[in-house]
């Protein structure tokens, strides 16, 4: 039986994925050419959501800026599973003082809130897209590593890895063969948190002017840039937070889909 939830996450994902890999090649008009002539237009056939203050064309700019922000929000989010799924399974496999200094110190970092994790190494390094992918990936992936952690200690406890372990199997050839396997469910559902996460950070970084330096379009700056002209002219708020909210809701419905795939208590058919 197929999975509204699944099915509906996974449409929103694609095709905001596919908008931003297209506007990295084609946008309907130049995001970045200013035409004063133009400012505060209405929607028409010629511009669809219209033009924003700078006369630019609205679609032309939440198109280009789906690349900025889509491309920060998952390569972050690739980042923090990396980090996060190599620290997780160190931290079960490896001697237990590692492991349990490995895990405080994931803890300390989930201890404090992401963004305010973010705020402070953007703060401390300045602003640029590098440096927000590198901090949202570090953010992310402190909660990837605990999650991680507690799945691998959950595997590495069953019969059969007990089993091959007590009769001299080595281990990391016991992580590669069973462990990742074993993992690879939790962690592609993991996966879909932290897009979802870092979408949200890269957003409120530029939103903040700590993320992606203009001219570069992004959501979050395009909410930043917009947000005096909110009372007269509603729709240039609201276009970008729309995109927004969707993606983040196409994530999360993607991930509730997919844990609901993989784990037999929540699927409806079994």
């Amino acid at each position: 039986m197929k999975s509204p939830v699944l099915t509906a996450g996974a449409t929103i994902t694609a095709t905001m994925t596919m908008l931003g890999i297209s506007g990295t090649f084609w946008t309907p008009y130049d995001p970045l050419t200013i035409d004063a002539t133009r400012k505060f237009g209405s929607p028409s056939t010629q511009h669809i959501f219209g033009t924003d203050q700078l006369g630019r064309d609205v679609v032309s700019v939440i198109w280009s800026g789906a690349q900025t922000s889509l491309f920060a929000a998952l390569l972050a989010a690739g980042l923090a599973m990396l980090i996060g799924a190599a620290t997780g399974i160190v931290a079960a496999t490896a001697r237990r003082t590692i492991g349990d200094a490995v895990a405080a110190l994931a803890t300390v970092f989930v201890a404090f809130p992401a963004l305010l994790l973010a705020l402070l190494i953007v703060a401390a390094r300045g602003p640029s897209t590098a440096t927000t992918i590198f901090t949202v990936a570090i953010a992310a992936g402190a909660s990837v590593a605990i999650v991680t952690r507690r799945d691998a200690d959950d595997i590495m406890k069953l019969p059969f890895i007990t089993a091959a372990v007590y009769c001299g199997a080595n281990k990391w050839l016991i992580v590669r063969r069973h462990v990742l396997r074993n993992l690879f469910p939790s962690l592609i559902v993991q996966a879909t948190g932290a897009a979802s996460l870092a979408l949200v950070a890269e957003s409120t970084l530029s939103y903040l002017g700590l993320g992606t330096t203009p001219p570069t379009p992004s959501w979050g700056r395009m909410l930043a840039s917009t947000q005096q002209y909110l009372l007269v002219h509603p729709l240039l708020t609201l276009w970008p937070a729309l995109f927004i909210s969707v993606t983040v809701l196409g994530f999360n419905l993607l991930g509730d889909g997919l844990r609901e795939r993989f784990d037999p208590i929540l699927r409806p058919d079994l």
